[in-house]
Order: C-alpha cells, then sequence, then structure tokens
C-alpha cells in the first residue's frame, strides 16, 4: 500500500515471484469509470473507492478460501479502506511502501502510459493515512533496490522464501 509511485506494483510482483503467490495489481479491479476520472485528472471520493476495495476484498476471500496466498499492490490510503480489504481477518497484512513526496514526485515524472497523472499526488498524500501500530503492518522505505526491500518484507512476514511463504517454525 502506498500512494501512486510508491512502487506498488514493482514491490508487490517481486515479492509474489519470491514467495511463488499470486500477483494482483489492484488497479485491474478498478471500474472504467474510475479509471476515466483519474485519467481526466479528477481524485476519486470514497464514493468511488468502495466498489473497486469491494472487488479486491472478495478477490481475497476467494483466494484464502481456495486454500491460497496472494499478494495484492493496492494504494489502501486510509484506515477505512485497510479495514474494507481486511474484513476483520487477522492474516490480511499491509506492507506500506513509504517515501518523500519529492522521490516519489521524480518517479511519477518518469511513468509514463499510466491512468494516473504526477498532478494527483498531492491529493493522495493528502489522503493517507499511514497504518497505526495496532494495524500490524509493515513499513518499509523506498529508497532502496526492489530485491532489498523484497528481502526486508519476507524477513518481517517471517515467511521462508524457500519454502513457498509458509511461516517458519517458531524458535
Amino acid at each position: 500500500m502506498g500512494v501512486s509511485g510508491s512502487g506498488k506494483s514493482t514491490i508487490a510482483e517481486a515479492l509474489a515471484k519470491c514467495l511463488s503467490w499470486r500477483f494482483e495489481d489492484g488497479d485491474a479491479f478498478h471500474p472504467a469509470a474510475n479509471v476515466a476520472k483519474m485519467s481526466a485528472g479528477h481524485p476519486l471520493t470514497d464514493e468511488d473507492r468502495w466498489p473497486w476495495l469491494n472487488a479486491i476484498a472478495d478477490e481475497i476471500g476467494r483466494v484464502y478460501g481456495a486454500g491460497g496466498h496472494m499478494i495484492v499492490a493496492c494504494s489502501a490510503l486510509k484506515r477505512a479502506y485497510r479495514d474494507v480489504l481486511r474484513r476483520g481477518r487477522s492474516d490480511v497484512r499491509f506492507v506500506f511502501l513509504n517515501g518523500t513526496p519529492e522521490l516519489i514526485a521524480t518517479r511519477l515524472a518518469r511513468r509514463k502510459c499510466h491512468f494516473m497523472p504526477p498532478e494527483l499526488l498531492a491529493s493522495q498524500f493528502k489522503t493517507l493515512e499511514p497504518p497505526g501500530t495496532d494495524e500490524h503492518a509493515i513499513a518499509v522505505p523506498i529508497d532502496a533496490p526492489v530485491e532489498a526491500i523484497v528481502a526486508a518484507i519476507v524477513r518481517e512476514l517471517n515467511v521462508s522464501a524457500a519454502d513457498g511463504g509458509r511461516p517458519k517454525a517458531s524458535s
């Protein structure tokens, strides 16, 4: 989770590959109206986001129900959004990709062919509610190479990349 340009898709895809888990980009769950609104330079409202978040939460439930694991790249900027995605489940974890507005603005300026224009970055930071300590989120700085960020996340999740993402045995 994090603002646009924080590396959600890149990190999530690399983490999923490392753990041999399924990867989904949360952007794929947006209704066409949301994509059109953002493409036109308009920030989404909470009303725009609820169907999107519920579609992701439904997919998380389906995958879990089938005995699987998945990594979803999703902004989840507010606690209320994360609550929708969690649906009361303690096994849904969030990784907060934390970076400065300056670093992320530089990344967004280099990004091509994405519906989220750099002009909406300020609205994303304004909306952002970093996870509270009670949310058991993993916060990682994004100013390191992808491999280092993924390794830090795997350590914090206490799972074994070599064992298909299964939890490590307790000592």
